[in-house]
């Protein structure tokens, strides 16, 4: 039964959001908004995980779908123009801009820093856009993603064979995440403006393991719970 403190409200990220259901990714992700002295009233905060960037092996396969984190560390930004140059560089054997073993890429291109920020809003862009490219980047060591959305078939079975997970972030809440990216710098691309790769700093910036490594999906769950 819902409970009337928390009414459902429709998201994006195309989720029901309940702060009192786990299940959902945007019901999760709502509650690391919330000042840590309420969190009593969202239920049993303790799961949430710390990751440091970049990832190891032991990371990865230490996440389940559904699982809350908080990511600390180096983390790079790429939509799908800088997806396709990435796969286009290592088609033809060359250097990348950044090595890719551990890494975690954030579907995102981020509006211009306003005075006194290191960047504008900065919420996740359309996981399935970079649905052709993922699988390439993921077998050369592409740990995370972070995105909003579904991925496709090729992209989850990558996620199994390769060892690395999907993470969600709330699309719209752009405004809210920018507060956990200390900086940011272009380091490749700057033609693409707001879609160039940026190397980002982040502290405890929250998000969802979507889909983790085992095969396991939060979308799935969804759906299971719906149906009941």
């Amino acid at each position: 039964m819902q409970n009337p403190q928390f009414p459902l409200t429709r998201l994006r990220m195309g989720s029901f959001l309940n702060p009192l259901n786990s299940v959902c990714p945007a019901s999760c992700l709502l509650s690391l908004f919330i000042p840590q002295d309420r969190w009593y009233s969202i239920g049993d905060m303790s799961a949430i995980q710390k990751l440091q960037a970049p990832l190891s092996d032991d990371d990865v396969r230490s996440l389940r779908a559904g699982d809350q984190v908080l990511i600390s560390g180096i983390v790079y930004t790429a939509r799908d123009m800088a997806h396709k140059r990435l796969c286009e560089a290592i088609d033809a054997g060359e250097e990348l801009p950044f090595a890719l073993a551990g890494a975690i890429v954030y579907f995102v291109g981020p509006t211009p820093a306003p005075p006194g920020r290191v960047i504008g809003a900065a919420g996740p862009t359309t996981s399935s856009r970079m649905d052709p490219f993922s699988p390439t980047l993921i077998a050369h060591g592409l740990r995370a993603m972070i995105g909003k959305g579904y991925r496709g078939p090729r992209v989850r079975e990558a996620l199994k064979k390769h060892g690395a997970v999907h993470l969600s972030a709330i699309g719209g809440a752009g405004a809210l995440l920018w507060r956990h990216i200390v900086a940011a710098e272009v380091v490749a691309y700057e033609d693409l403006g707001t879609e160039a790769i940026r190397k980002l700093q982040v502290v405890d910036f929250p998000a969802v393991v979507a889909y983790d490594c085992h095969g396991a999906s939060v979308y799935e769950r969804e759906r299971v719970t719906k149906c009941k």
